[in-house]
């Protein structure tokens, strides 16, 4: 008999295999970002058809194999129906996806990785804040979690405001980050802030970075 875990998590990746089947990438509490099949989930109204789509979250039911994980059953809180219906801020919420992607490893603690994506895709699904500062607060916040935050320096030439921003994602738990706004010329600044971090830190190419930044 299989032996199988409930994991909590959210789908960051889902790629078709075969004709009916999918792979799809989680990103859980328990283990980290992990890979599982999902057989038969591309047939017309099969229990996992939905649940297999990316920015699902919930609990997963996976039977555990020697070398891959088989989801059986799925239990999904939250859709991000409104994201997925606004185009532009889907695109912001794959940009999330990508870098959660890069930055995560099975069995590594990715509790704070996982809290901080759920409560950016809720602010872009709100529509209370900028999506340009949700994506700055995003950036750089996972950023500081995977210990690769530079500092501001002072060739930096931040302003006072763009400069206590940083500080305050530094310092503010994920759950509560997204509790701020800002002016439009500190968005600017952090903006550019941001480029710059990024540039140096990430040594690849987003696919929906550059389909986002063509649209906009």
């Amino acid at each position: 008999m299989q032996d199988f875990v409930i994991l909590t998590g959210i789908v960051i990746k889902s790629e078709p295999m075969g004709e009916y089947d999918r792979r799809v990438v989680l990103l859980t509490k328990e283990r980290g970002k992990i890979s599982a099949f999902a057989r038969g989930s591309r047939r017309p109204g099969n229990r996992l058809m939905a649940p297999t789509n990316p920015f699902s979250f919930g609990t997963f039911r996976l039977f555990a194999g020697k070398t891959s994980y088989t989801m059986s059953e799925a239990e999904i809180s939250n859709y991000f129906e409104d994201l997925r219906a606004d185009f532009i801020g889907a695109y912001y919420g794959m940009y999330f996806l990508e870098i959660c992607d890069y930055y995560t490893r099975e069995n590594n603690d990715e509790t704070e990785m996982l809290k901080l994506l759920y409560q950016s895709l809720r602010a872009l699904a709100s529509k209370r804040f900028e999506n340009r500062l949700v994506r700055c607060a995003f950036e750089l916040k996972a950023i500081m979690l995977n210990g690769e935050f530079p500092g501001i320096r002072d060739s930096d030439l931040l302003g006072e405001s763009a400069a206590y921003t940083v500080t305050y994602i530094r310092n503010m738990p994920s759950q509560k980050l997204f509790s701020f706004d800002v002016k439009p010329e500190v968005l600017r600044e952090l903006e550019c802030f941001c480029r710059k971090i990024c540039k140096g830190t990430f040594d690849k190419d987003f696919k929906s970075l550059e389909i986002l930044e063509n649209l906009e």
